[in-house]
């Protein structure tokens, strides 16, 4: 008889889905039996593939979190593909591109641009898929935040504002949804080893993955596979009493 994986009978849509945590989410939850629809503005043939390696089902959607047409698309492709849906991973963002700089500097066409995507995108894609949610009688929704948020990162504060208003967002919404069995989490990992994170520190990357790892009780710079885990975790029904809570995947940066 095949042992049961934490995932087996969940159907999971992750934005942000083409390349780093967003490709190592949807692997790692195929791998965890979950069914995953890769979601993303740039192709996801690549994800699909790699994810494709775990045995399990996954599927490729264009999307653009911005507009709420094209995250109810994105949801209906995943009632096509595997009947219904009930996980959802927010992982979308703009990171890698963003200009840093003193904050009467940043321009504010890249602030509305952040707050765009990073926030009023996670509210698109919580507005399209709660309704299937709630055909199922429950499901889980896993936002992610960032380190950023809570220690404040300088130089950044666009992109920090946005993900501390994940953190609220997470809240508000885990009380919302409780009713309807609907959990809201979120986590705000560390600096992870990925394109992004090279692309927005750039001539600074080393220098500045050693020095945000010299600050954690764990000494080493976080990998992709550090922080999927913890997703896999909350969309498990083995966080099925955990909502509105904020996981912080930084090695003891920040400890409460």
């Amino acid at each position: 008889m095949a042992t049961a994986r934490p995932l087996d009978g969940k159907v999971a849509l992750v934005t942000g889905a083409a390349r780093g945590l967003g490709r190592r989410y949807c692997q790692d939850l195929v791998a965890a039996g979950a069914s995953v629809v890769a979601a993303d503005r740039d192709d996801c043939s690549e994800t699909v593939e790699l994810a494709g390696h775990a045995g399990g089902a996954v599927v490729a959607v264009r999307l653009d979190v911005v507009d709420l047409e094209s995250c109810r698309h994105a949801v209906a492709a995943a009632q096509d593909a595997f009947g219904t849906l009930d996980s959802v991973v927010n992982n979308a963002a703009l990171y890698a591109t963003l200009t840093m700089g003193p904050f009467d500097q940043l321009t504010d066409d890249e602030w509305d641009a952040v707050m765009n995507v990073n926030v009023k995108g996670i509210w698109n894609m919580c507005r399209a898929a709660v309704a299937p949610m709630r055909e199922e009688g429950g499901g889980s929704i896993v936002n992610i935040s960032s380190l950023a948020a809570v220690y404040g990162l300088p130089n950044a504060l666009h992109y920090t504002t946005s993900k501390a208003a994940v953190i609220g967002l997470t809240r508000g919404l885990a009380r919302e949804l409780g009713r309807y069995w609907i959990r809201v989490n979120a986590i705000a990992p560390s600096a992870v080893k990925t394109e992004g994170t090279r692309e927005f520190f750039g001539d600074h990357y080393e220098h500045a993955l050693d020095t945000i790892a010299g600050m954690q009780s764990l000494r080493r710079s976080l990998e992709p596979a550090d922080v999927a885990g913890t997703v896999t975790y909350l969309l498990s029904d083995a966080s099925r009493f955990v909502t509105g809570q904020t996981l912080m995947v930084d090695g003891g940066t920040v400890v409460s």
